[in-house]
């Protein structure tokens, strides 16, 4: 599997870029081929699919954009080349929230997404968006998670908790993390 490959566009298609890493042309399907420029260097970072009539290699310009493909070709229903035009017509960050706030009509603006498959990105990704360009790993995410939960049950104000997460050493345990955060909450 591949996480990125860095290389020099020699080619752009409709739907592709070729990009030439130690004189090997990597065909690499991305969302807009004409954002890239010829004869210059990128790292893009990819994701490799492999099906019975070939291997195919989708290309981002960040770790994020790949990040939430990813998360949609999880979705029931939703694969690759679906996914690809959906990156291409909306930013992260409005698809990000279109998600969590249910806009099914934003949803249904991108190519061959109808109704039905609005709804199941909603059912499938809600809530499971958020560490999607923060570099935090899931398990970081819902440990800090945990935290929040801990601290907001204990009767501090979400906008207070938010404040200290980042003073909050995260390699420290629950019980730890806790003591730690509450120490700062009482100095505050």
């Amino acid at each position: 599997m591949y996480d990125y490959i860095k290389g020099i566009v020699t080619g752009i298609k409709n739907n592709a870029i070729v990009l030439d890493n130690s004189g090997v042309g990597y065909l690499v399907y991305v969302s807009n081929p004409y954002s890239f420029e010829l004869g210059v260097e990128y790292k893009v970072f990819v994701y490799q699919q492999v099906q019975e009539d070939g291997h195919f290699l989708y290309g981002f310009k960040t770790a994020e954009e790949k990040e939430l493909f990813l998360k949609l070709i999880s979705v029931k229903g939703l694969g690759c080349k679906m996914a690809l035009p959906i990156l291409a017509v909306g930013s992260i960050d409005g698809i990000m929230d279109a998600i969590e706030r249910e806009n099914i009509l934003y949803l249904k603006k991108f190519p061959k997404i109808g109704d039905k498959l609005a709804k199941q990105m909603i059912l499938d990704l809600k809530g499971k968006l958020g560490y999607v360009g923060t570099g935090l790993s899931v398990e970081e995410v819902e440990a800090e998670n945990e935290l929040v939960e801990v601290l907001v049950g204990l009767g501090y104000k979400d906008k207070e908790v938010k404040a200290i997460l980042p003073k909050v050493d995260s390699s420290l345990t629950i019980e730890e993390q806790v003591k730690e955060a509450l120490r700062l909450l009482l100095k505050g």
